[in-house]
């Protein structure tokens, strides 16, 4: 999801004009005075605002807040739809299911990722495809000219309730229909506060949560927001920027396209070899795909003496062999997190290596598993409901 890395992100900052792209509908409720923005998939979306992001993090992890993300759904429809989606992406998607969501990359013709997302089927004719940040609408046109296909926006903006309250704040705005047997990646169309909107049961945390797809301008944005605000009031649930998600998405593993995945990596150095049919008849880049090593070069990174900053060397016995493409501070393990690309596949896991920050400090560091929290994915899978207590902040760097 959001390409803000690092605190450093936040003073890297110009001013654009707004015309070139969306705002949100959601502003007039959101905006406040000192509010960083930042542009992603074309949207403009929240960063930072007067918070302390270390205190939503924990809201996160223990009641619930409300995000507005800038993911993008594309709308593909027609007779062609199906064969057209199993051509340019990896996954097969020939028998998806109504009602579900299904995670799927889109690859170039050398086999790099150019886009990670997730497939939703509305009927035989129609999908739509929630984009990362790239440019794929214009990506998908260029590959469309033999299918009797519309690749259209259907200007709908998401919003995200995340935290182990988000499935009682859901019930009480849809009056009680989605409940418990919603399951992971489950989704479906539902009134919520007298509007016809879809929801699923996913989210950029890897905690317990939704996302609500709004209806383009059918929808009225100002009341739906009022609508789940209020419903989430009793539950504790608060606004935030995306600062406390994207701690939260690293230390549940989860990348962010263009900075942690993109074009010069493949799914399988990526370790998202799971999600490529190769068994499939065709596809964009399976040719490519074919002749690429099937081991990963992306690993999580820790270090108990500082942050792993995006651009950071991890050295091996004097030699640079990789470098860290994300990090954060991880409140709950107490420790610096990051994600390290390694230029070559190796036996990673459980290598203590040394890691040299930009400003030249060298720390200890060690390779590690993901994600960096839940490995079994208990929690955004609705099996592990315990409540994490909040711990005291570590300075790192003095942060």
């Amino acid at each position: 999801m959001g390409n803000l890395q690092e605190e450093s992100d936040l003073k890297s900052t110009i001013t654009i004009s707004a015309r070139r792209f969306e705002e949100s509908p959601f502003i007039e409720r959101t905006n406040t005075p000192n509010m960083i923005r930042g542009v992603y998939a074309g949207r403009y979306f929240p960063m930072q605002i007067d918070e302390d992001p270390i205190e939503k993090y924990w809201l996160l992890r223990q009641k619930a807040v409300i995000f507005d993300v800038p993911e993008k759904p594309i709308e593909i429809s027609g007779p062609d739809a199906n064969s057209f989606l199993n051509k340019v992406l990896t996954r097969d998607i020939t028998n998806v299911q109504e009602g579900r969501g299904y995670y799927a990359l889109a690859c170039t013709p050398q086999g790099g990722i150019f886009m990670d997302g997730v497939i939703f089927k509305f009927n035989d004719n129609k999908y739509w495809y929630v984009q990362a940040d790239g440019p794929f609408e214009d990506w998908l046109i260029a590959h469309s000219s033999n299918y009797n296909i519309k690749i259209t926006d259907p200007k709908s903006r998401v919003l995200q309730i995340q935290g182990p309250a988000s499935l009682e704040i859901m019930k009480k705005a849809s009056r009680g229909i989605i409940d418990e047997n919603m399951k992971y990646f489950r989704s479906g169309f539902f009134d919520i506060g007298g509007q016809k909107l879809y929801v699923s049961r996913t989210g950029f945390t890897n905690e317990l949560g939704f996302e609500i797809f709004s209806d383009g301008l059918k929808t009225d944005h100002l009341a739906l927001w009022d609508h789940l605000m209020e419903c989430g009031k009793p539950f504790g649930m608060e606004f935030s920027a995306s600062r406390a998600m994207t701690i939260r998405r690293i230390e549940g593993g989860i990348f962010g396209n263009l900075t942690d995945i993109d074009t010069s990596m493949t799914p399988f150095e990526a370790g998202l070899g799971l999600f490529v049919n190769m068994d499939k008849s065709d596809f964009i880049g399976k040719d490519s795909l074919k002749e690429k090593d099937k081991r990963t070069c992306l690993f999580g990174l820790t270090c108990e003496k500082a942050v792993p900053a995006a651009g950071s060397k991890v050295i091996l016995k004097n030699k640079i062999v990789g470098y860290v493409t994300a990090g954060v501070p991880s409140p709950t393990l107490q420790i610096g997190i990051g994600y390290v690309r390694f230029y070559e596949p190796d036996s990673w896991i459980g290598q203590d290596l040394l890691l040299e920050l930009p400003g030249g400090d060298f720390y200890e560091a060690k390779v590690v598993n993901l994600p960096f929290i839940d490995l079994e994915k208990k929690i955004v899978r609705g099996l592990d409901s315990s409540i994490p207590s909040k711990k005291e902040e570590v300075l790192f760097n003095g942060k």
